[in-house]
């Protein structure tokens, strides 16, 4: 009899190895013989190397070799974009030309012996530019862009500008969000190891196969040739989607002195080499009939992105579908400035858009007089209006009304300013969130073993939110053993092949294919063991049994429209005197589909909330427009929310919803909606507890006062 094992809140099968430190990351593989790396970047934003001298860093103690564009092997750099890549533009060719594109670019690699020679020899590097005028910033690039000209991301539906004039009710304003930076605790690292024409890397990355088909491209050497091993990652939140130049210049490095090469970047590396959230700015306009129906929407977004690669992110996608209305038009325009290319960062596109549009549904709820939650339900769609498609599932309803009550959202006085606790003003703001409920096409492997034990394996990514824990119980309720009798391996290209881990695609596609698989190798070792359960089975067969699978989507995203819905409650205090705040609880309700293990889905949304925070009242990256520099490219002065930043109470509700279409398992991505619409909840509750409306992120004291 199959026990369920799929809904229960397991504990992580890995955390005693990532408590104890006997987890394995990128940077800490023991490779015989390996020697370090360092980066030299540039310090101007655009123009070319005038001179470059590195006989002094080449006399340093220790120090094997430098390489800069004048001696460094020209690489075959052949087409490859995976699916995180750009798909217009080219990506940067390190140490092929003397052309400098952005800030921080490399510009010489340094090799040594130690990490301490090889990072002292590259403060030894004497570098001449010239200079060339540069777009750093980001107001005066939005200056240049033609007025008035179509996109190709342009979409509309009826007619948005005339529906918007005749509305009794308008709301008409711009949202500002800064560029935030990737944090996350592990620093990105790659060690590179050639054995002839084969290489091997030991890297951080959030998916092994397109790390190995980048390389190979760069190399020009055959894909089944590179290996990656990734088994641990510890935190990335987009920015490991990609092979960053570091990764290239590992593996150069390695097959320039013939020995394993380690290079970790620095915190201050992080914010010039592995992507970031793009600095946006967003035009919104609502109009609505004084009862509440919206009768237009006209949501404008542009972002910056890099001179060489036009990065695009879901920036408006929301606002088609989101709230019911018969006129909508979105444009989506990019502002090209001399910064290496933005990446996904958590809840890309959607977190930004959201914050934009559900500030803009708060200014209307304001306007016409009505609660916030009553609008937006007034405004609930029947079908996807964008697409002209049924949700597969869509539990916005029960998601507003199970969050309000858990909240408490009928006591909320509707006046700004009229709630306080001492010389605290106490806000109550609500959002709406959605995410796309994506899926790859997945392979998985299940070996099971005489002793009634199984391993069982795919090529996937776990950079934080259960992967090793989530799959294993798939695979124990499938193949019908106790969870301890069932291995999940993951983290290397050797595996069979994962998309890529990001855009909460991972549980819906890797755990279709470990499902798919369990499920045939339990009917084929219970066929041929003649027995009602797999451990009897394969005592009798006495032989280790193998099944692969490939799995992949239908035609189900042309008969339905997929997204997971979520609202988001929270309550902040506002120091009147100082402007400080405070988020006191935050309640959310997700709308998700099948919970496969609630301990680790409550841990991913409290995560985003935290995310949240940080975008609403922290984050920032502040940059010098005279170059392009990062000045607060550290931990001391780039504020992220800590445990003392933590609301006393972070709710989280998952209502109960049945999704037949999505996926077999039922599932909806849960790491991106969780941060979507944190930011908005925050700011509404802000303007709910002071009467300001601040519309560019990160609401900070000064703003306030």
């Amino acid at each position: 009899m199959t026990v369920a094992i799929i809904g229960k809140p397991v504990s992580r099968v890995d955390g005693r190895q990532k408590v104890s430190g006997s987890a394995t990351y990128s940077a800490e593989f023991q490779v015989p013989a390996f020697v370090h790396a360092a980066v030299v970047r540039s310090k101007i934003a655009k123009g070319r190397i005038a001179s470059i001298d590195a006989a002094e860093a080449e006399q340093a103690p220790g120090v094997m070799a430098v390489l800069t564009h004048r001696n460094a092997p020209r690489l075959a750099y052949q087409a490859h974009k995976g699916a995180p890549d750009p798909a217009t533009g080219e990506r940067l060719h390190v140490l092929q030309d003397a052309r400098v594109s952005h800030q921080g670019q490399p510009i010489a690699l340094v090799i040594a012996d130690t990490l301490e020679e090889a990072v002292h020899a590259a403060t030894l590097v004497n570098v001449s530019y010239r200079p060339e005028p540069a777009a750093t910033d980001v107001s005066a690039a939005q200056a240049t862009l033609p007025k008035g000209d179509a996109s190709q991301w342009e979409v509309r539906r009826g007619n948005p500008e005339n529906a918007l004039a005749q509305a009794a009710v308008k709301v008409d304003q711009t949202y500002v969000i800064p560029r935030e930076n990737h944090n996350p605790i592990e620093l990105h690292a790659t060690i590179a190891a050639w054995d002839g024409d084969h290489l091997t890397l030991w890297d951080k990355t959030q998916w092994v196969h397109n790390t190995a088909e980048e390389l190979a491209a760069v190399f020009g050497v055959p894909a089944a040739n590179v290996r990656v091993i990734s088994p641990f990652v510890g935190g990335a939140f987009g920015s490991g989607l990609r092979a960053w130049p570091h990764v290239t210049l590992a593996a150069l490095g390695a097959r320039v002195v013939g020995r394993p090469v380690k290079l970790m970047l620095s915190r201050r590396d992080m914010y010039y080499g592995v992507g970031f959230r793009p600095h946006t700015v967003q035009h919104v306009a609502l109009g609505a009939s004084r009862d509440g129906d919206l009768q237009a929407i006209l949501h404008e977004g542009e972002q910056e992105t890099s001179t060489y690669e036009e990065y695009t992110e879901a920036l408006l996608d929301a606002s088609r579908f989101l709230h019911s209305c018969p006129n909508v038009y979105t444009r989506h325009r990019l502002l090209p400035t001399n910064v290496h290319t933005p990446t996904y960062m958590r809840a890309p596109g959607e977190a930004s858009g959201i914050f934009a549009l559900e500030s803009a549904m708060d200014e209307l709820a304001v306007a016409l007089k009505i609660d916030p939650v009553e609008l937006r339900l007034r405004n609930e769609p029947e079908h996807d209006e964008y697409q002209n498609l049924p949700f597969s599932s869509r539990s916005t309803r029960e998601c507003y009304e199970a969050a309000a009550k858990r909240f408490g959202w009928g006591q909320r006085s509707p006046e700004p300013g009229s709630m306080r606790d001492g010389s605290w003003l106490i806000g109550w703001g609500m959002a709406s969130a959605t995410y796309g409920a994506g899926r790859a096409p997945a392979s998985a492997m299940a070996r099971l073993l005489p002793d009634g034990t199984a391993e069982v394996t795919s090529a996937a990514s776990d950079m934080g939110p259960g992967t090793w824990t989530s799959m294993t119980q798939v695979a124990a309720e499938t193949l019908g053993l106790p969870i301890e009798r069932v291995k999940f391996i993951l983290g290397d290209t050797k595996l069979p092949r994962a998309p890529v881990h990001g855009g909460s695609i991972t549980m819906a596609s890797v755990g279709s294919a470990v499902q798919a698989v369990c499920r045939k190798a339990r009917e084929d070792v219970l066929a041929r063991g003649r027995a009602n359960d797999v451990a009897a089975a394969m005592e009798r067969i006495g032989q280790t049994v193998e099944t692969t699978v490939n799995v992949a989507p239908g035609d189900e995203t042309k008969q339905f429209s997929m997204h997971g819905f979520g609202a988001l409650f929270a309550e902040v205090a506002v120091d009147q005197d100082l402007g400080e705040t405070r988020v006191r609880r935050i309640v959310g309700a997700y709308g998700v589909g099948r919970i496969v293990n609630p301990k680790l889905a409550r841990s991913q949304c409290i995560g985003g909330m935290m995310g949240g925070i940080g975008m609403a009242l922290m984050e920032h990256s502040v940059v010098d427009t005279r170059n392009g520099r990062v000045v607060n490219a550290n931990l001391a002065e780039y504020a992220l929310p800590v445990h003392a930043d933590a609301p006393p109470l972070m709710d989280v509700i998952f209502v109960d919803e049945h999704d037949p279409h999505v996926n077999p398992l039922g599932v909806k991505g849960l790491g991106e909606i969780a941060m979507v619409g944190v930011a908005p909840a925050i700011a509404n509750a802000i303007f709910h507890a002071t009467g300001k409306r601040i519309r560019a992120l990160p609401v900070t004291p000064d703003k306030l006062i």
